[in-house]
This record gives structure tokens, sequence and C-alpha cells, in this order.
């Protein structure tokens, strides 16, 4: 455990000098008998055929773009395409190593990628297994066009090898082009793309998305003991994106290798490979945009080992094979994180709109006179391993694949869109897939559940805050929200084998508010640790681990600190699913404590933005009994589930519903609750202001003879409007509640939703009362922040219905919402 890995003054205050071992630069030197010992004659003539076909896709796409046709067929591709020509050499060479269990995550330049590793997976594949997966993939329409095309013939090959690399062509060509025949149905597309069956996971158009992400695939193989390791393809500019340095930082923890079980093998085997093209999009990456001159200097800030880095020479397969091997056996022994400064360029712009003005002609064909492809087919050739004759024929053989698959994919017949007609794009946002278990087995557990000091001290405690007099019991003789969460989280562990959870603090500690204490002692390091502060790493490594198979639950603390983490949440969390075409799911639960009482950066509630996010589900429980019925419906789930708690909340106890329950259940996901029934007036709340909704009815009633009904939400995506219409028919009226700031909140929506639905029913229009549009103040200013009791009151008063004989406390009224919204406030 942390606190027994004493810091010592006398060590840490001891003068000196740290000295940074040498990264090696372009070591690699040609050996022809002894890469033809290593890899083999076949392997090598390969590595040139698969650059000639990626060579061919580009040149394909390249004149798409630019003339609107290819092999005499016209086609307009509206599309974006960010061409690799000038790369092959890099992306062959790192996949010449790889296995079928290694995976590689990509960026937005990443056609070469996709193909070099599912080419070099049809090699590693058995015949029958590559047809099982053909026919299984996508319900084997991607399979049925590639038949109704010419017979598959490759010289070579085995005809299931030559099928299935049509099939890897054909279907990436096809989810370019935006066809439900596609590798992703399309909603991938040129730069999303990917197939799993053979390795290539998806690829990123967010600069550095895929470092976070690949860091959890390889955190996913170390925690269940899978075989392999993964890559991350991203580009030099990526260097100095946050997120990136968050990946290398989470991936080089030392506790992988100090506090984890060493059977588990040390680090995530999680290689970082900078496809460095000296280029962002028009900006020079070394010597104008960034300082490190040498982009391989990275690793020495990361960890005693450099991660390994090194710089090598992408314009020779070999040499990038070479380096990848060597990495690849550092990883599987526990010894990474490592990275590559792999060296390379693009021939063409950013873009296929690119001009590529920002670069010199002379600089261009400096390049064009090393051309990869030219060399290692001319050494082949000294090497006796390649003659003039099968060069020809291999080009050939690349321009009858190309050709047969865009003659496919070109026309709409052979290959439609996916259409939303049938709703089909609405039913890849969900995984919706319910599940016990994600993988067989026993799930590892130091100590039994049932043995769980905190279960054995929770069994004596009451599951209702009142003793069966009515009596409210002590806070010590209760479960409280706190405790219902923790009794969620560990039956879930001590049934799936893959759920893991991290974050901030959540060892030892317990986590910064006591839901995780008492789950250290129950489970080994590896299934509850502790992460960097660092949320974007948080969530883009959970990605990945889900992606590949696991659950997992990861903590950000506070709401506030979802910018921290905000392309992985919007850009990633929430998209993977829809964008494979439902072929992942994402078995992610993100807890986020709503604050108070902090301040300014502490306490904001910010469920709009995730909300308003297509592809998250969006929970937030009140009560005790909620709490721990909506956690095991998220635990269950397969979908991303961003879980909202509130901190005012964590110590109290179940006094709305009759109990806690001690065993499984769940609540029905998207239904609200009816806490108070009532004919006069609609109160329908969000988070902790449930409360002080009920404590407006009771006045409302007591007061002034108003019949009210308070409905919590629970939920914010999906929502059941079902009883909240039934409810507002019923009453006439509605006023909405929340903890958030009044302007943009989700309350504006249901609002919304209410008035449609409603609109014949309605005797006023709906009210929203929100916290004020400031910064959160100081905790002595909150009464006059959230919104009380007594402004609901006002509220009805004002807006609703006016009470006869009331002098509001407050101001709600329509006059000085026009003042704060004329004010900016």
């Amino acid at each position: 455990m942390p606190k027994s890995m004493v810091i010592s003054p006398d060590e840490v205050r001891r003068p000196g000098s740290l000295a940074i071992d040498p990264i090696p630069l372009n070591r690699y030197r040609p050996d022809i008998a002894a890469e033809r010992d290593r890899w083999g004659d076949a392997a090598l003539v390969g590595a040139y055929r698969d650059m000639v076909l990626i060579r061919r896709f580009e040149r394909m796409l390249d004149s798409v773009k630019s003339t609107g046709r290819y092999a005499g067929i016209e086609y307009v591709h509206e599309g974006p395409s960010h061409l690799s020509i000038g790369q092959e050499a890099a992306v062959v060479g790192l996949c010449l190593p790889l296995v079928r269990d290694d995976l590689i995550f990509g960026s937005h330049r990443s056609h070469a990628e996709i193909l070099a590793k599912s080419l070099q997976g049809i090699r590693h594949a058995d015949g029958a297994d590559l047809q099982r997966v053909m026919e299984e993939y996508l319900d084997g329409d991607i399979l049925r066009v590639v038949e109704s095309g010419a017979s598959a013939r490759s010289a070579g090959h085995r005809d299931v090898e030559a099928v299935a690399v049509d099939f890897v062509v054909y279907g990436f060509m096809a989810e370019v082009f935006g066809r439900r025949t596609g590798l992703n149905r399309g909603l991938g597309g040129s730069m999303h793309a990917f197939f799993a069956p053979l390795g290539s996971m998806p690829n990123n158009a967010i600069v550095g998305g895929s470092a976070g992400i690949a860091a959890g695939a390889a955190l996913f193989k170390r925690v269940n003991r899978r075989p392999g390791i993964v890559v991350a393809c991203i580009g030099d500019a990526s260097a100095s994106c946050g997120p990136t340095w968050e990946a290398l930082s989470f991936a080089a923890m030392d506790q992988y290798r100090k506090l984890w079980d060493p059977d588990l093998g040390g680090a995530p085997p999680v290689l970082f490979n900078f496809m460095n093209n000296f280029y962002g999009m028009g900006s020079q990456t070394a010597g104008e945009t960034m300082g490190f001159q040498v982009l391989a200097r990275l690793g020495a800030g990361v960890n005693p080992d450099n991660l390994h880095a090194e710089r090598v020479d992408g314009y020779n397969p070999l040499a990038v094979a070479a380096a990848v091997d060597a990495k690849r056996r550092l990883l599987l022994a526990g010894r990474g994180p490592a990275l590559l400064d792999t060296v390379t360029y693009r021939v063409a712009g950013h873009s296929s709109r690119d001009p590529a003005t920002y670069r010199t002609r002379e600089e261009i064909e400096a390049w064009e006179e090393r051309d990869s492809l030219r060399s290692y087919g001319d050494y082949l050739t000294e090497a006796g391993l390649l003659d003039a004759a099968e060069r020809e024929r291999i080009d050939a053989w690349a321009a009858d694949v190309m050709e047969r698959a865009f003659r496919l994919a070109a026309p709409l017949d052979t290959s439609p869109r996916f259409s939303g007609s049938a709703r089909e794009i609405e039913s890849v946002m969900f995984s919706s897939r319910p599940a016990e278990t994600l993988a067989a087995g026993e799930p590892e557990m130091t100590v039994p559940a049932a043995e769980n000091p905190r279960v054995t001290a929770l069994a004596g405690r009451s599951r209702s805050a009142f003793d069966d007099a009515g009596a409210r019991l002590p806070a010590s003789r209760v479960i409280t929200l706190r405790d219902a969460l923790f009794e969620a989280l560990l039956h879930r562990f001590a049934v799936d084998p893959t759920m893991i959870a991290y974050g901030e603090e959540n060892r030892d500690w317990g986590g910064a508010f006591g839901v995780y204490r008492g789950l250290t002692e129950s489970l080994p390091y590896h299934r509850l640790f502790n992460s960097p502060i660092s949320e974007a790493s948080i969530v883009g490594s959970a990605i990945g681990y889900a992606m590949s198979g696991g659950r997992v639950v990861v903590e950000l603390m506070y709401c506030d600190f979802l910018g921290r983490a905000g392309d992985e949440i919007f850009n990633q969390l929430a998209k993977w699913q829809a964008m494979s075409a439902g072929v992942l799911s994402l078995p992610i639960v993100l807890r986020i404590a709503v604050g108070f009482r902090y301040g300014a950066q502490h306490s904001q509630e910010w469920s709009a933005m995730v909300s308003h996010v297509p592809g998250l589900k969006v929970y937030y429980p009140v009560t005790p009994y909620d709490a721990k019925g909506m956690l095991n419906l998220a635990l269950r789930g397969t979908d991303p589930v961003i879980f909202f708690e509130s901190q005012q909340l964590y110590g109290m106890a179940e006094e709305l519903h009759p109990a806690v329950p001690a065993g499984y259940y769940e609540i029905a996901e998207g239904a609200p609750h009816v806490h108070r029934r009532g004919d006069d007036l609609t109160i329908l709340t969000v988070g902790a202001t449930l409360y002080r909704a009920l404590e407006a009815a009771q006045i409302l009633s007591e007061r002034h003879g108003l019949s009210t009904e308070v409905i919590d939400a629970r939920f914010l995506n999906p929502l059941d409007y079902g009883p909240i219409a039934a409810s507002v028919r019923k009453t006439g009226r509605v006023l909405l509640t929340s903890d958030a700031c009044e302007r943009g909140s989700v309350l504006h929506t249901m609002a919304t939703a209410i008035g449609r639905l409603c609109f014949d029913d309605l005797d006023a229009p709906p009210v929203v009362l929100g916290a004020r549009n400031w910064i959160t103040p100081p905790v002595e200013l909150e009464s006059v922040f959230f919104p009380q009791a007594d402004w609901i009151v006002d509220a009805v008063h004002e807006q609703l219905l006016p009470l006869p004989g009331y002098r509001p406390e407050t101001d709600q009224s329509l006059g000085e919402l026009r003042r704060r919204c004329a004010a900016g406030v």
C-alpha cells in the first residue's frame, strides 16, 4: 500500500545531479542474411506486397478526390481523406512482428494501419477461422458483396486468404465511402474505421485521441492476463497534447511493478508509436511549434527508463520491424511502456483540400527520391528475393484487387448507404445488452464479499432512517447513500471478474467521499487502484479497457473536473458504440460527485453538458434506495453511464422509500418516481432539490391549501415522460428545479418536452427554477445561490398560481427574469 512506501527526507533532499541515459537514434543497420533468418523470405516479400497494395489504395482515393473517377468509373467522394502516401514502410514494418493478439489503435491518418494490420492478421490466421470471421462479421453482409464480384485469386495465396484480402480492401473502401457494407456500416468512415477481428482497433480523428484508449486496452490485457501488446499510432503533433502526456504517465505508473501482484506480469504492454512526419497540419513540429527537436527526447520526462525511447528510420520497414520486435519483447516481459519516434513523411498534404504550399517543392522531391517503396523493392531485388517480373506481377495484382473492390464499392446498388429511415442509426446508439458478467471465471477477491469488514459492520444497521416507532435514528445506526453505493459496487465485483475501479484516491482512503471504503480489504491492487490526477487518462483508459471486453468504474471526484476529460467524454465515450455500428460496447460507469461548500471551481452541476451529447446514459439518484438500485442497473449494463451523485446526500439515510433492501434489485431505466401525490401542481426535480421541493410542497399544503405532486426524474437520459405528462395533465401546472445554474440547464429540455406533450392541458407555461447564473459563492452564501424551499413557493406565487395574501420573500417575477437575462446573470 502507498503508505508503506516511506518517503525519506534524507534521501529526497540529498544533493547531486540526475543522469539521463542516452536515447538511440536510427541505430539499425541492414543485414539481409540476418533479416532472412529472422523473418523468412515469404514475410519479406509479403511486406513489399502490402506496401504496394497500401500505396495503390491511397492513389485510388487521391484519384477519386482530385478527378472524380478511378478505373474509368466516375465517383464523387464527399467525405474526408487524409492520405499517408510515403508512410507505407513505417506502417508495414510496424506490423511485421505483430501477431493477431496484438492490437493497433491509430489516428485520422490510418488507412495504412488498418490495411497493414489486417493483411498481417490474414497471414497469421487459420483458413477455417478466417472463413468463420467473414461469414459472421456484420451478419455476412460484406462477404456476400465480395462473393458477388469476380472470383478472388492471387498468386502465393490460398483461396480463403485471397477472399480475405478482397474482404478487407472492399470492406474498408466501402467504409470510407460511407456504405452499409463497410467495416463499420459506414458510420466510422475514413478517420474512425477498424476491423477488430484482425487486431485493427478504432482509429481516431482527435489528435492524440488513441493514446489513453490504447493504454486502457493494454491495462485490460494485463489485468485479465490476455496475450499480446497494444500499439498507439499517434502523430508527432500529438506530443503537445495534454491527454497524450496523461496517457504516458498512466501507462508508466510505478505501482504496476511495486504494488501489483508480480504474477500479473508488470506494466501494461503499450507502445506509443509516434508517426513523426514533422508536420501537424501546416505547421512544423520540430523547429516551429515544439521545442524537443528530437521527439524521442520525450521519454526522458516520464520515467528512468526513458520509456525505452528511440528514433527509428521509418523509411526502412525492416528498421521499424526490428525496433518493434525488441519493444514487443520487453513489453511482454512487463518492462514497458515504450516509445518510438518513427521518422516518416507524408508526400501529400494534410488532407485532400490541403495544397501543401507551406512546404517547398525541393523538400517534397527530396523525400520522393528516397521513396521507401522503390528502395525496399530494390533491396529485395539485390538480395535475389524479387525480380522485375515479380515486381510487375505484384503491381498488377494490387491494381486488380483495388479495381475489383472499387467496382463493388462505388455503385449504390451493390453498396447501399446506412439509411436512417428504418431507425438504423438509432439502433446502434446504445448496445442495451445487459450482462451479469463479461467473462467466465472466478473474480479475484482477497476477502470474500460476505466477510468484508464494512459488510459485517453494516449488517447491524437500520436500512431506514426511522425505527419501528417512526423516530429518526442517529447517523451511526443507519445505512446511508454512500453505503448503498458500496453494496452495489461490491456485488458486481464479486460477480464479474473483469470489473475494475480506479480514480483519484480510490484505494486505502476509500475515495474522497468514502464510497469505496472497505473495498481495499476485499480486492487485489489491480482491481481497485489510485490513478494519477489526470482526468483525461482516467476516462480515456476506461474506454480502451471496456472496448477490449472489460467492465470498469472510474471516478472524477467533482463534477467541475468534467472539463479536464472533455474530449474523452464528449468525443470518445459517447461515440464509439455508434461509430462502430454496434460492434463495440462500452460498459463504463463514470461516477461524478456534484459538489457544494467548496466554491466556484468545486460546486457546479454540469448535467446539461453530458445530457446534450448523444450516446451517453445519464443517471442522477437522490435517495439511498435509488442509488443502489440505479448503480446495480448501470453495473449490469453495457452502455456508458454518467452517474451523478450529490455530495450533500452521501450521509443521508433512506427516509422517502420504506428501506434499502439488503439483496440485489434494480430500478427500471428511465422511470421517474412520484414521491408525493397531488392535484393542483406538479414539481419535477433533478438532484438534491428533491428534499427542498418536498419541504415547499408541505408549506404549500399547510399554509395555502395546495395539493402538490413531487416527482424525482432520477434519469436524465433515457427518461420516460409518461408519468410526468400524466401528472401535468392532471394538475395543469409544473415547476422544474435543480441545483444547476438555470441558464441552459437540462430543466429547459424537460420543460420544452412537457410543453409539447401537455400543451392542451397546461394552465400556465412550465417554470424553470435553477441556481443563479453566477459563480458558486462561498458556503456562507449558498442559500442565496441554490434554490431553496421559499424560492419554490415564491415562484409558484409569481408565475403559476397566485397565493392569496402571500408576500414573497424573494423576487421570482417575470420582470426579474428579464432583468437577469439582460444583465447576463
